[in-house]
């Protein structure tokens, strides 16, 4: 075995120590938003010294300024000469403001149930079986919740949907919609209370989730959405919806091929299926050379998407990644579909589908 070229090795080092200081800061990240100090930053208008954060927050300030130094180090806050520390406006949007559709707090919000599954999967990679969101615990349902819902507040209503020819005045005027994969409710609700006339069932296996969106329901005192396990209470398959929506599950389902005929059996000969996926690219190399976030997407999907979707004997296995748009393309025409068509929707992370029978 040849030795390591010492210069190589300093900096194939570098890259691996790297990827742990990623880590170390996203904890750190965790943190400040959970213990409100970006929040604090926020509020103050200002930039402000560890003994002020400390104050505002109510924390130990040694705590606090070692939090801090962490995240100028990382050229995360802003450092002044007189030793205070700052928010630049995009770092307000991304960190403390729940409201922009950049908020980034959700991924973190669930980082420690998503680094506590580094536990489980290990068993995973003997026998096979991944588990399934609710193994996260209900912070890993409230992680996603805040993932999605800063950019659907946004962008739902006045972009996605009207992308889709013809959906909007088919709405306004009345329509049966279903949501699968929903979540705490989040797009249910934003669509029942744009949409009056129209009824929307929202369809999640994630207990956690499920209790989430009957709360968020309840307390937005809407008559014409709804809330199922499907396990409980299945899909029509007697082609009644008009509308069907999928933001982001379908690459997580055990058996998404199966999902998809069920969508089939479900839709109207005239309905429209709005598939929402991950970006993705039909090979590793493509999708390496391509997505700066490849290793992120590939990491996640060990943690949580693919063990979703291997979290039942048999299961598929698709993961983060697992669903480009070739793979889609063939597998809606499989399940019956006969017209695929990508919209203009611009999106970091997500492609978007107009999928008809």
């Amino acid at each position: 075995m040849n030795l390591p070229d010492p210069d190589a090795l300093k900096m194939f080092s570098f890259q691996v120590f790297s990827k742990l200081e990623g880590a170390m800061t996203s904890g750190m990240i965790h943190l400040g938003d959970q213990l409100g100090l970006y929040a604090a930053m926020k509020d103050a208008g200002g930039p402000l010294t560890t003994h002020e954060l400390a104050e505002r927050t109510g924390l130990a300030e040694r705590w606090v300024r070692e939090w801090a130094h962490n995240q100028a180090a990382a050229r995360l806050i802003t450092i002044e000469g007189d030793g205070r520390f700052g928010l630049t406006p995009e770092a307000v949007a991304v960190f403390a403001s729940p409201e922009h559709p950049a908020y980034g707090m959700g991924m973190f919000h669930r980082l420690p149930q998503t680094m506590h599954a580094l536990e489980d999967v290990r068993e995973s990679f003997r026998t096979g079986i991944g588990h399934d969101y609710d193994s996260h615990g209900p912070q890993g349902a409230v992680g996603i919740e805040r993932s999605f819902e800063p950019w659907n507040r946004h962008n739902l209503l006045p972009v996605v949907l009207p992308a889709v020819p013809g959906l909007v005045p088919r709405l306004e005027a009345g329509a049966q919609a279903a949501d699968i994969g929903c979540g705490a409710g989040g797009a249910v609700l934003l669509m029942a209370e744009a949409f009056p006339h129209s009824t929307f069932r929202g369809y999640d296996i994630s207990q956690y989730a499920l209790a989430r969106a009957a709360l968020k329901l309840e307390d937005s005192g809407l008559h014409n959405a709804e809330f199922h396990d499907p396990r409980e209470t299945p899909l029509p398959d007697d082609q009644s919806l008009d509308f069907i929506s999928t933001f982001d599950c379908i690459h997580d389902m055990t058996k998404p091929t199966e999902m998809m005929h069920a969508i089939r059996r479900a839709i109207k000969p005239d309905g429209v299926w709005l598939l929402v996926d991950i970006k993705a690219l039909d090979t590793l190399e493509e999708n390496v050379r391509k997505n700066p976030m490849a290793s992120l997407m590939y990491g996640i999907s060990v943690l949580s998407c693919m063990s979703s979707a291997l979290s039942e004997e048999g299961g598929e296995g698709l993961g983060t990644l697992g669903l480009s748009e070739n793979t889609a393309r063939e597998m809606t025409a499989a399940a019956g579909f006969t017209r695929f068509q990508k919209l203009d929707v611009d999106h970091a992370v997500n492609a978007f589908y107009e999928v008809r029978p």
